[in-house]
Formats: C-alpha cells, sequence, structure tokens
C-alpha cells in the first residue's frame, strides 16, 4: 500500500503541451505511473508525448473518456487557481499543484473548493509525490528512490531530493515521501500526511523536513506525539539561522512576531519523540538510533 499515489493511480497533467507539463509528464510516465491524459484547452483532439497521450479541452471531458483520478497541475500561476477548481469540479480526488507564485487570496477559494468536493490537494508550490516502484506524480527525481517503509513528507523540494538521496544511500527504503509545498495557503498539511501514514501498513517510520514559518509542524507534532508514539521518527528544521521578518526561501518561511521559530518546532518535536537533526545527512543515522532497521 502506498498514499497519494500507487498503482491505482490514473494521471491527467493540465498542461501538458507546455514546456515544463511535457518534460514532467514524460518522466512520470518513464517511471511507470499510469499517465492516461492531458488538458489543455483549445487543443482538445490533438496527442502528447509522441502520441502517446490523449489531450483534452477540459479534465471534465478526461475523466469522461479514461477514467482520470488524479491530476498534475503544471498551469501558469494567472491560471493555476482555476485549474486546481476545475479538477475538483471535474471530480478528481488527488490534485498536485506545483505551480508557485500564486496570491494568497486565490488559493483560499480554491482550497474551499477542493474540500467541498471532498477531493485532496497537494500544494501549490510543491514538487509532488512518489511512491518508489509504483508511481511517480511531480517533479522528484525518480532515480533517487529505494523502495521501502519510510514515510517522508516536507515542506521544501529541494531538501526533500537531499534528504530521499541520504536515505537511500544509507539502505534506507521509502513507502511513499510527499513535499507539502511552502506557500502559506496549501492544501494538505504535515497533520494531513502524518495520519495518512498512520493507516499505511506499509510505513513503519517517519521522517518530517520542516521549515520556519506558521505551525504546521507544531500541530503535527502535538498529534503524533499522541498517535505515533511507538513509531521510529526524525526531523530536521530549516532557518534556524533565520532573522525575524524575513522571508526565507518559500513564501511561509518567515518568523513573525516570535511565532513560527525553529526553537519552537524543535522543541515540539523533541517533546513528541522525534529526534531532530543538524542537517539531512543526519536523519538515517537518527533513524536508526531510534531503532528503525529497515
Amino acid at each position: 500500500m502506498s498514499i497519494l499515489v500507487g498503482r491505482e493511480t490514473r494521471l491527467v497533467v493540465q498542461g501538458i503541451t507546455g514546456r515544463e507539463g511535457g518534460f514532467h509528464a514524460a518522466a512520470s510516465r518513464a517511471y511507470g505511473t499510469n499517465l492516461v491524459a492531458g488538458v489543455t484547452p483549445g487543443k482538445g483532439g490533438q496527442t502528447a508525448l509522441d502520441g502517446a497521450v490523449p489531450v483534452f479541452d477540459t479534465v471534465t471531458d478526461a475523466v469522461r473518456e479514461t477514467g482520470a483520478n488524479t491530476s498534475l497541475i503544471f498551469v501558469p500561476a494567472a491560471g493555476a487557481p482555476d485549474a486546481v477548481m476545475e479538477a475538483a469540479d471535474a471530480g478528481i480526488a488527488t490534485i498536485f499543484c506545483i505551480t508557485e507564485g500564486i496570491p494568497a487570496l486565490d488559493m483560499i477559494a480554491a482550497v474551499e473548493v477542493v474540500r467541498a468536493h471532498g477531493a485532496r490537494l497537494i500544494g501549490p508550490n510543491c514538487p509532488g509525490a512518489t511512491s518508489p516502484g509504483r508511481a511517480k506524480v511531480g517533479i522528484i527525481p525518480g532515480d533517487i528512490h529505494r523502495e521501502g517503509r519510510v514515510g517522508m513528507v516536507s515542506r521544501s523540494g529541494t531538501l526533500t531530493y537531499e534528504a530521499v538521496q541520504a536515505m537511500t544511500d544509507a539502505g534506507l527504503g521509502q513507502s511513499t515521501c510527499v513535499g507539502i509545498g511552502g506557500d502559506p495557503i496549501i492544501g494538505t498539511t504535515f497533520l494531513d500526511v502524518l495520519q495518512l501514514f498512520a493507516a499505511d501498513d506499509e510505513t513503519d517510520a517517519i521522517v518530517l523536513i520542516g521549515e520556519i514559518g506558521g505551525a504546521s509542524e507544531e500541530a503535527a507534532a502535538a498529534w503524533a506525539g499522541e498517535h505515533l508514539r511507538d513509531v521510529p521518527k526524525v526531523a530536521f528544521i530549516a532557518g534556524r539561522t533565520a532573522p525575524e521578518g524575513k522571508r526565507m526561501g518559500h513564501a511561509g518561511a518567515i518568523i513573525s512576531g516570535g511565532a513560527g521559530t525553529a526553537a519552537s518546532k524543535v522543541e515540539a518535536l523533541e517533546a513528541a519523540g522525534f529526534r531532530v537533526a543538524g542537517s539531512p545527512t543526519e536523519l538515517p543515522g537518527l533513524l536508526r538510533d531510534a531503532g528503525y532497521r529497515g
């Protein structure tokens, strides 16, 4: 079993005829993901990826004709919220939005529509998710993964890649790796993903990669301390040297009024039983120190 993506995924890529959409759609398909459709308004009836994937004008058409159940969005920021809402309206259950630079107010409305339809949004400004050996949806490099039983969740794309590579190099495979995105308004939180991992009988350990800003890590830690007490779990928090009031990297990575500091997150995580690393490369060793043997 995996969370969010797997062998049951039937993927539609919104923006498949664009440069980024086409490139990453091809990479997902090459990894083994079941890519069934693309969507670009005005290009319905054409094909993408050298004739391998049919292109539709709307997500509704793609769902009706191919049974797509997962969407991957590579639509520019001005149109991405509408693309998210279109996917939800069409009955897509799992929506990944890779687009960055979307105004927070626009995403508030989109997130509400997704929730009203009972769908799940991951992102925006996220790298997607990979279930090693089963499916890759997004921009995470496929070759850094190893099949295993460690669930990984991160706010940062590049730190996700670094941590995955460190785990793989140490012989510790992953069940699913999820990048939730670093914007202030996102559809899926650390807590949401931890709850999915807790229900996954093929995930035996947890890696959480957070950063300054907000209280998402603290909320996840509080839940994990109660519900994942006996699960080996480690974490890394980026931005420990960031000055207050200065955004660091992601739009959501800002300390304001003393809230969202690295120290407060580390304290909450350690209180919940996480072993907190000083760098991503320390994560495999700490996971073994926590009793996980893989």
